[in-house]
């Protein structure tokens, strides 16, 4: 036991990539068998990691997590920032500007509407909770744009852990929301062909609960969401840390 568990400590990433496989794959066993699909596997697989971080985090009295756990101490190397921002050059990367023309002036539009109207969604919230710095307000607001937003430009205008945390976890809740709502509206909104997909990932914006949504609701639609989400997330990336940032600054 003890050359088993300093091999695992010693390959600590390999057994997280291991584990969050793992997890995904029982969640979408789960929503497949247990919800028909209504609920996708990333929603649950979402729901399981949080439920997790806080058994760590009462468990070990930490501040991590399960990545307190020294076994698991790769979950802190693959949820981290490098990780994080790997991902957004990554999907930059796969974009093309020309492929937003096909959504048209109504797909440019939601984007940005998207971004402005979460943005003061999450800054009223923020708020109401008593954030009166700039900072904070603006990191907290940006989180509800999205979990990739939020710590994006927490960590550019210098907000503290604490803070770019709760957009993070602002983010999930927006994410999870689209995931679930996503095929339970669908009908009523006429999300139901390519046009309509793109125009609800502009708005919607965060890119995992659009794909998710579309998802368990017409897989076909599934490329369009996902196209606006992410220049969604771009646009979010640009303005939170910057004109957003600016805005809030002025007044508070």
């Amino acid at each position: 036991m003890d050359i088993l568990e300093t091999v695992l400590v010693r390959n600590n990433l390999l057994v997280a990539f291991a584990l969050v496989g793992a997890t995904i794959w029982i969640s979408y066993l789960v929503a497949n068998r247990f919800t028909a699909g209504r609920i996708h596997g990333s929603a649950i697989a979402i729901t399981l990691g949080l439920v997790a971080a806080y058994w760590g985090g009462v468990t070990t009295g930490g501040t991590r997590g399960v990545a307190d756990i020294a076994v698991l101490g790769g979950i802190g190397l693959m949820g981290g920032g490098m990780l994080r921002d790997f991902a957004i050059v990554s999907t930059a990367f796969g974009v093309k500007f020309s492929e937003l023309k096909k959504a048209g002036i109504a797909g440019v539009i939601s984007i940005f509407a998207g971004v402005l109207v979460s943005f003061v969604v999450g800054a009223a919230v923020a708020i109401l909770f008593g954030y009166t710095n700039a900072i904070d307000i603006t990191t907290i607001a940006a989180g509800a744009v999205t979990y990739i937003v939020g710590p994006v430009t927490g960590e550019a205008i210098g907000a503290s852990e604490a803070v770019i945390t709760l957009s993070v976890a602002a983010g999930l809740v927006k994410s999870i929301l689209v995931m679930t709502g996503t095929p339970l509206v669908a009908k009523y909104i006429g999300l139901d062909n390519p046009q309509s997909a793109m125009v609800f990932g502009g708005l919607m914006g965060t890119t995992s609960g659009v794909a998710a949504g579309l998802a368990a609701t017409d897989p076909k639609l599934v490329p369009y969401g996902a196209m606006t989400a992410t220049f969604y997330t771009g646009v979010g990336c640009l303005l939170g840390p910057s004109v957003l940032y600016f805005m809030v600054d002025s007044i508070f």
